[in-house]
């Protein structure tokens, strides 16, 4: 009985370790270009319109299920219809540049390839535009 039970714990601890080393070696497979954006310094009232570059890495479609801003000055927009492997897309960023300031926002975008978002960031400085006169 006593070989059975040191048996049984050697094939689970053996399970364990295999299963953790197939996780450590398994590679992303939504890959970003950039995971942030950095505007600089922009004007009070411009576009504020930024985008982030993705490619399916997987041998299967790619469905981007939410992407959700962080809070309302940020809306992103991204493709509903699904991304074939080895096929690239994109989300869209607005940010509402009539907040002057420095700024933070994130953005997370969800997919059926991950249990985690995906986080983007973006960063920058709106400024008072100079009155002319």
């Amino acid at each position: 009985m006593k070989k059975i039970m040191i048996i049984v714990s050697l094939l689970v601890i053996a399970t364990v370790g295999y299963s953790q080393k197939k996780e450590a070696e398994k590679k992303p497979e939504v890959v970003f270009d950039s995971l942030t954006y950095n505007y600089g310094v922009i004007a009070k009232g411009s576009s504020g319109e930024c985008s982030f570059k993705f490619t399916n890495k997987s041998k299967t479609p790619l469905i981007l299920t939410n992407v959700k801003a962080g809070c309302g000055c940020t809306v992103p927009s991204w493709p509903r219809e699904e991304i074939k492997p080895k096929h690239s897309g994109e989300i869209k960023i607005k940010y509402n540049t009539n907040n002057v300031g420095y700024f933070t926002k994130t953005v997370s975008v969800y997919t059926n390839k991950q249990e985690e978002p995906i986080i983007l960031t973006i960063t920058g400085q709106v400024v008072d535009q100079p009155k002319t006169e």
